[in-house]
């Protein structure tokens, strides 16, 4: 092995035409470069961010996790204090005599267009 390391070393356009060709071979930079050239090397030879899991991944389920809670809430095993203020504000406007509030939904069934 150290004599191909030697011949490597060997300043002959052989040897520097193997080299090229091992480093191709072996997927390292071709030619000697400087620290400025080696960083965009290196930027480049990493893996893409959008596919990198530990990226992607990284927000949890918040769908599932939603109407997980949601079961668990009505099961009794969850407390979800907005939720419960929100029924008790309800439930209070209902005794005091108000409607609850509903969304328009276009003219009585009964009511009829008057025609001129």
């Amino acid at each position: 092995m150290s004599k191909y390391v030697d011949l490597a070393k060997v300043p002959t356009s052989y040897a520097k035409r193997m080299n090229r060709l091992s480093n191709r071979i072996f997927g390292e930079v071709l030619r000697p470069t400087d620290n400025k050239s080696m960083k965009v090397v290196t930027l480049f030879s990493e893996k893409p961010i959008n596919k990198r899991p530990e990226i992607v991944e990284y927000y949890p389920r918040h769908p599932e996790i939603g109407w997980l809670m949601k079961s668990l809430r009505e099961y009794g095993l969850f407390r979800d204090e907005h939720q419960d203020f929100k029924e008790e504000i309800e439930r209070q406007r209902v005794l005091r005599g108000k409607k609850p509030k509903r969304r328009y939904q276009g003219p009585p069934k009964g009511e009829k267009k008057k025609e001129d």
